[in-house]
């Protein structure tokens, strides 16, 4: 009789959750490249971006991260079942990195709180992405109820991840050409 309360609320953090992880990438271009304009616009962008990601962060990202995965822990207790079944075997490696991935986002999120630019903002697009190839193969997954043949999934995501390459650079040009675009 829970069972669909409890998918409902872990779906709907699953949304929020990715929705700071795909956002706090954005956040840090923009920190990294105010670093790059004259005072006093590199001071007020970066006391105005670091109030930003901290609130995204610690008030949406962070809460919605660790109530997606208690919600999850739920589900399994519920439905013990699909511990043995191979896809949720491989839905669960892709949480493991997604979890690395949100590690390194706030490692990389405490050193802009520090004034500490490490990374290049091209290097911040291409992290962008890192979220947006585990969430097509959580929901690829998940739908398909099967640790699909892997040529075919791994062919899937070289060609999804080639495909938001060219886009990066696509933009990049873009940019290039009209710096307000």
């Amino acid at each position: 009789m829970l069972y669909p309360y409890i998918k409902s609320l872990h779906l709907i953090f699953v949304v929020t959750w990715f929705a700071g992880l795909f956002y706090i990438p954005r956040l840090f271009i923009y920190h990294i490249e105010a670093w790059q304009k004259p005072s006093p616009d590199r001071e007020i962008l970066s006391d105005q971006l670091k109030l930003m990601t901290k609130r995204l962060w610690y008030i949406i990202t962070w809460p919605s991260a660790i109530l997606c995965t208690l919600f999850a822990i739920w589900l399994l207790i519920l439905m013990p079942a699909w511990l043995q079944q191979p896809w949720m075997h491989v839905k669960l490696a892709f949480v493991a990195l997604l979890f690395v991935y949100h590690f390194k986002c706030h490692q990389i999120f405490k050193q802009l709180q520090r004034d500490e630019v490490k990374y290049t903002s091209k290097f911040m697009r291409i992290w962008n992405e890192v979220a947006t190839l585990v969430l097509f193969a959580v929901v690829f997954l998940v739908v398909l109820k099967s640790a699909f043949n892997w040529i075919y999934g791994i062919v899937g995501i070289f060609a999804l991840m080639i495909l938001l390459m060219l886009g990066i650079r696509w933009y990049k040009k873009v940019r290039d050409k009209n710096p307000n675009a």
